[in-house]
C-alpha cells in the first residue's frame, strides 16, 4: 500500500443513529469502565474503540459486549433494518459503530469529526478495519472476530489484491461479498485518488446501492453517481477535486466505458468491480459485458477488475480472459440445510449417502380433505411451522401460480394470524393504495392481513418497493415469488420453499437452484436456513441430478449474439479508434473470453473467418467504410474507418439488427412530423424489441383507434396503419391489402405510452388495454432508455437536428411519467411516484428541500417511511444536490480560466 495514500484522510461527521444493530443490540460502557490504561484480552463478539484524546499517543480502550440476537416485533428489526447493502457492508458497520459511540457520554461532546486512516494503510494485514483519528477524533476498531470474517481478512491481505492484481473471488450467497468489494472501492477512492465503477445486473439493485453509498459519499468526500434506465451523463462529468464512483447497470457500464476511452480518461478509472461475473455466460447481457471488460483490460493497463459471484464454475477460462487471481471459500455466517419433500415425507440432502439423501422426518400434518384437495404438496403445513414469528419465501413456476398459491395458503391461515401486527399491515394496504390512486389489487387485499403477499414482475416498482420493505421489517411473513426474486434484490427468509423444479416449463438449473436456496437464513437473526424442495416422483431423478451435479459451465455469447455482441463489439473498436485494421481487430478478439474459449465454442470456422465475415457484414450494411494501406514489399492490407451512421449507432448504443429501420424511420418522419401531439414522437421511440413480441387486442386497438383526433390519425396514415384494417382484424374478416405487422405492433405499444403520458396512471391505462400494469411500467422503462438512445444516434447526424431538443424532453416525460411539479423529487434515486406525492404534499416540494430535510421530522411526517429510509433518502437529495451545484461550480471555473493558447502567452513562451 503507497505510503502517500496512507497520510490522505476524509472527514466523517458522526450523527446520532438509533436504529438497533444487524441482530444484535450493543450495550453502552459505562462512565466507569472508561478508563485510560485498562487492556484486556480480545474475546469473540467483542468491539474495541480506541480513543485518541491528543495529539500524542493516549488510548483508552473500551469493550463492549454483544448481546445475543432476539427476535423481536419492532418496527426495524426482524431483518435489523436489512437491506443487501447492509447485509455485510462497510458502512453498516460504521453505523452500528456510530450508534454506540454516541451513546457515550464522554466521547458525545468531542463527535464532531471522525477520519478514516487505516483504510488507506496497511492496517487490514493485521487483522483489522480501523478509523484512525487525531485530536478529539475517534479510531474505531473492527476485530476480526466481531464484523470482518476470516476469510475477508485472508481475501484482502492476498499479495495479489496488495499488488492491485486483478482478482475473482466466488462464495455462497450471503457470504460477505459485499464488503471486501466495499473496502477496495474506499481505498481507490480515498486514498489513491482514482474513479470506480461499480457493475451490477438490474435497475433495481442499482437503485438499491446508490441509496446506502450516497451517505458514505457525503461524508467522505467522493460522488455516486447512477448509470441505469436514461440516467447517466456521457462523458461523464470531469472532476478535479472529489472523485466519483459510478455505480451502472451493464448497458450503461459499457456506454460509460466507451466514452471514457474516446475522452482519452479510462487511466483515470482505477477499479472496476462487476458483482454477479457468471452473468458474462448469459445472451446478450453477458456479451456487452464480456466486451466492457476486454475493452477496460485492453485500453488500461493501470485499472485494476475484481469480480464476484456465488455461481462460478470454470473459473479458469475466467482468469485467463481477465488475466486475474482467483479466491474461493464455502464460508456462510448461516448454515443452510436442503431438504427434498416427496408426498409425506422429508429428505435431508446429503453428497455422502448412496442415492444424495437421508431420510429426515414424516410430516406430520392434519389435513382435512378439502385441504388435502385444494393443498397437496402441504405448502400450509409446511410455511405455518415458521410463519408469523420467522419470514418463508415461496418460489413457484408462474406468475399466475405465485398469487394462486398465496390466496389459497391464506385461505387455510387461521384468524390468529390477521392479529400478528394488525396494525401495520392495515398502513401497508393503506399506502399501496396511495401509491395507486386509491386502487388496490384484490388479491393483495385478501392476503396481506395474514401478512402473505405475492411479488413477480406484474407489480408495479412502487408496489414492489412498498412490500419489500414491509416483508424487511417483518410486517409481512411470507412472499410467493418468481425465480426473478433470487436474482434481483436481497430477501432472505428462515425458510425457502420451492413449489417445484421448474422455471415456467424449463426444469430447474443447478445455478437457478443454488441462487434460490442461497435466500435461507437471514445473517444475524437465524442460526439456519433451511431450503425444501417439492418434487414428484416422476421427478425424483432429475432432481438428484440436479443437487450432485456441478454449477453449469460458463460461456462466452459474444458471436451467438450477433448483432448485440461481436458485431457492435467490431464497430466500437475501429469507433474508438482501439483497432482499425484485420490484425489489430483479430489480436484484441483472441484476448476476449471467446478467444479464451474458441477451441470449445468453434466447430465450423475459424475465429479469423468469423472476423473477416462479421467486418464484411459491416461493411455492406453501411456502417463501416474500408481503407486499403499500400506496403511496399508486402501484400495490400486493409483498414477500416466508421461512417456516420455506424458512429450514430454505436454512440447511441442502438442494436444493429434494427440501425437502418430506426434511421429510415426517422427520415421519413422529417417528411411530416406530426407536433400537434405526443404520438407521433413516442412512436418513434417505442422499443423495436418489445414490439415484435406484441400481440394485440384487435377490439381494444379499434376502440383506441377509433377516439384518435384528426392529427394522430394523421399519424397512423403516415405509418400506412388504417382504420379500416384494424376494424377488418377486429372482426375477423379477410384481409387482402399487406401492412407491416412490426408497424401495426408498435403503433399499438405506442397507444399505450400515449395513454399513459396522458393519464399518468397505470392502473387505468392497465385496465384500458387489459395489460398488467407490471408490464406496462416495463414498457415506460424501455421506452424512456430507447427515447434516450435515439437522442445520442440523433445528436451524430446533422440532419436529425430537429429531433434533439424534442427528445430530450420527451426522455424526460416517459422517465418519471408524473406531473411536472414531482419530477425534481424524482430524480433522487429510490424516490418513486408515490412516495414523491407524499413528499410533496407534506411541503417538500423540491430537491433543495429534500437535501436539507430533517430524518427525524421526516419520519413523523410521512407515513409508512422507517429512518433507516429517511436517512438514505436524505443522503441521496443531498449527493444529487452536491453534484449539480459541483458541475456549476467547475463550469464557472472553465469559463473564468484563461486558455492555454492565449496569444500573449504563446508569444512570451516563444519569446523564452
Amino acid at each position: 500500500m503507497d505510503e502517500g495514500g496512507a497520510r490522505i484522510r476524509r472527514r466523517v461527521r458522526v450523527r446520532q443513529r438509533s436504529r438497533p444493530g444487524l441482530g444484535s443490540v450493543f450495550a453502552a460502557p459505562t462512565a466507569a469502565e472508561l478508563e485510560p490504561g485498562d487492556e484486556e484480552e480480545e474475546e469473540e463478539g467483542e468491539l474495541k474503540e480506541t480513543v485518541v484524546g491528543s495529539r500524542r499517543e493516549k488510548t483508552v480502550e473500551v469493550e463492549v459486549e454483544v448481546e445475543p440476537a432476539q427476535n423481536n416485533d419492532s418496527e426495524e428489526d426482524m431483518f435489523g433494518d436489512y437491506d443487501s447493502f447492509a447485509e455485510n457492508s462497510f458502512l453498516a458497520q460504521v453505523d452500528d459503530l456510530e450508534q454506540q459511540y454516541m451513546q457515550v457520554p464522554q466521547l458525545r461532546k468531542h463527535a464532531s469529526d471522525l477520519t478514516i486512516k487505516d483504510l488507506c494503510s496497511g492496517s487490514i494485514k493485521h487483522n483489522k478495519l480501523s478509523i484512525t483519528t487525531v485530536g478529539n477524533f475517534t479510531e474505531l476498531k473492527v476485530d476480526e472476530h466481531t464484523k470482518n470474517q476470516k476469510w475477508q481478512h485472508t481475501c484482502l491481505t492476498l499479495n495479489s489484491v496488495q499488488e492491485r492484481k486483478n482478482l475473482i473471488y466466488s462464495l455462497p450467497t450471503s457470504g460477505g461479498k459485499t464488503l471486501v468489494a466495499e473496502i477496495l472501492m474506499l481505498q481507490e477512492l480515498l486514498c489513491r485518488r482514482r474513479d470506480v465503477l461499480m457493475i451490477l445486473p438490474y435497475v433495481a439493485i442499482v437503485q438499491e446501492k446508490i441509496s446506502g453509498l450516497s451517505s458514505f459519499g457525503i461524508e467522505l468526500g467522493f460522488f455516486v453517481e447512477e448509470y441505469a434506465g436514461s440516467k447517466g451523463k456521457f462523458p461523464p462529468i470531469k472532476r478535479r477535486g472529489k472523485k466519483s464512483l459510478y455505480i451502472a447497470t451493464i448497458e450503461k457500464g459499457n456506454s460509460l466505458v466507451n466514452s471514457l476511452i474516446e475522452t482519452g480518461r479510462i487511466s483515470s478509472l482505477g477499479l472496476v468491480v462487476v458483482d454477479e461475473l457468471h452473468m458474462i455466460g448469459e445472451g446478450s447481457r453477458g456479451a456487452i459485458l464480456e466486451m466492457t471488460l476486454a475493452k477496460v483490460l485492453y485500453t488500461s493497463k493501470t485499472t485494476q477488475i475484481i469480480g464476484m459471484s456465488a455461481t462460478l464454475t470454470n473459473v479458469e477460462d475466467l482468469q485467463k480472459f481477465l488475466q486475474a487471481e482467483y479466491y474461493t471459500s464455502q464460508f456462510r455466517p448461516v448454515e443452510l440445510k436442503e431438504y427434498l419433500k416427496i408426498n409425506d415425507a422429508i429428505y435431508e440432502v446429503d453428497s455422502k449417502a448412496e442415492n444424495g439423501m437421508t431420510f429426515s422426518r414424516l410430516l406430520n400434518c392434519q389435513y382435512s380433505d378439502t385441504l388435502k384437495k385444494m393443498d397437496p404438496d402441504h405448502l400450509v403445513a409446511l410455511a405455518t411451522e415458521v410463519i408469523p414469528n420467522h419470514s418463508c419465501l415461496v418460489f413457484c413456476p408462474t406468475k399466475k401460480n405465485c398469487e394462486n398459491v398465496a390466496e389459497m395458503i391464506c385461505r387455510f391461515l387461521s384468524k390468529q394470524y390477521l392479529k400478528h401486527r394488525e396494525k401495520e399491515k392495515h398502513e401497508v394496504i393503506k399506502n399501496l393504495k396511495n401509491i395507486s390512486s386509491g386502487n388496490l389489487c384484490p388479491i393483495l387485499k385478501r392476503t396481506i392481513p395474514f401478512g402473505v403477499a405475492y411479488h413477480h414482475s406484474g407489480l408495479t416498482s412502487d408496489e414492489r418497493k412498498l412490500l419489500e420493505e414491509a416483508y424487511s421489517t417483518g410486517v409481512l411473513c411470507l412472499f410467493t415469488c418468481t425465480s426473478t426474486l433470487a436474482a434481483g434484490v436481497n430477501l432472505p427468509a428462515r425458510r425457502v420453499i420451492l413449489r417445484a423444479p421448474y422455471v415456467a416449463k424449463e426444469f430447474l438449473k443447478r445455478n437457478q437452484y443454488k441462487q434460490m436456496i442461497g435466500r435461507a437464513g437471514r445473517a444475524g437473526i437465524d442460526s439456519i436456513g433451511e431450503s425444501i424442495l417439492i418434487l414428484q416422483e416422476k421427478d425424483k431423478q432429475q432432481v438428484l441430478e440436479l443437487i450432485s451435479r456441478p454449477l453449469e459451465n460458463c460461456y462466452s455469447h459474444l458471436v451467438q449474439e450477433f448483432t448485440k455482441g461481436i458485431q457492435t463489439l467490431f464497430l466500437s473498436l475501429i469507433g474508438l479508434k482501439i483497432a482499425t485494421n484485420l490484425d489489430d481487430i483479430y489480436h484484441f478478439m483472441c484476448g476476449t473470453f471467446f478467444g479464451v474459449q474458441q477451441k470449445i465454442l468453434l466447430q465450423e470456422k475459424s475465429l479469423w473467418d468469423i472476423t473477416i465475415e462479421s467486418l464484411r457484414y459491416l461493411t455492406e450494411k453501411g456502417l463501416l467504410q474500408k481503407d486499403t494501406i499500400d506496403k511496399p514489399k508486402e501484400e495490400i492490407q486493409y483498414s477500416f474507418h466508421i461512417t456516420k451512421l455506424g458512429r450514430a449507432s454505436f454512440k447511441g448504443t442502438i442494436d444493429l439488427a434494427y440501425c437502418n429501420i430506426l434511421y429510415r424511420d426517422l427520415k421519413k418522419g422529417l417528411e411530416g412530423l406530426v407536433l400537434e401531439s405526443l404520438l407521433h414522437l413516442i412512436y418513434l421511440t417505442t422499443p423495436y424489441d418489445m414490439a415484435s413480441c406484441c400481440d394485440p387486442d384487435w377490439m381494444i386497438y379499434f376502440r383506441q383507434f377509433s377516439q384518435l383526433s384528426p392529427a394522430e390519425q394523421n399519424v397512423a396514415a403516415l405509418l400506412g396503419v388504417s382504420e379500416n384494417f384494424i376494424g377488418k382484424k377486429a372482426s375477423g374478416q379477410p384481409i387482402k391489402k399487406k401492412v407491416d405487422k412490426d408497424i401495426v405492433n408498435r403503433l399499438y405499444l405506442s397507444f399505450v405510452l400515449y395513454t399513459l403520458l396522458k393519464e399518468t396512471n397505470i392502473w387505468s391505462v392497465s385496465e384500458k388495454f387489459n395489460m398488467p400494469r407490471g408490464y406496462i411500467q416495463s414498457l415506460l422503462t424501455g421506452a424512456a432508455s430507447f427515447s434516450s438512445c435515439v437522442l445520442h444516434f440523433c445528436e451524430e447526424l446533422e440532419e436529425f437536428w430537429v429531433y434533439r431538443a424534442l427528445l430530450v424532453e420527451l426522455t424526460k416525460k416517459l422517465t418519471y411519467c408524473v406531473k411536472a411539479e414531482l419530477i425534481p423529487l424524482m430524480e433522487v434515486t429510490g424516490v418513486l411516484e408515490g412516495r414523491a406525492k407524499q413528499l410533496y404534499n407534506a411541503g417538500y416540494k423540491s430537491l433543495t428541500h429534500l437535501a436539507n430535510a430533517n430524518p427525524e421530522v421526516l419520519i413523523r411526517t410521512i407515513d409508512h417511511l422507517s429512518r433507516h429510509q429517511a436517512k438514505q433518502m436524505v443522503s441521496s437529495a443531498k449527493m444529487l444536490l452536491h453534484e449539480k451545484a459541483e458541475a456549476l461550480q467547475e463550469e464557472v471555473e472553465e469559463l473564468l480560466r484563461l486558455p492555454s493558447d492565449f496569444p500573449s502567452i504563446a508569444a512570451s513562451s516563444e519569446k523564452a
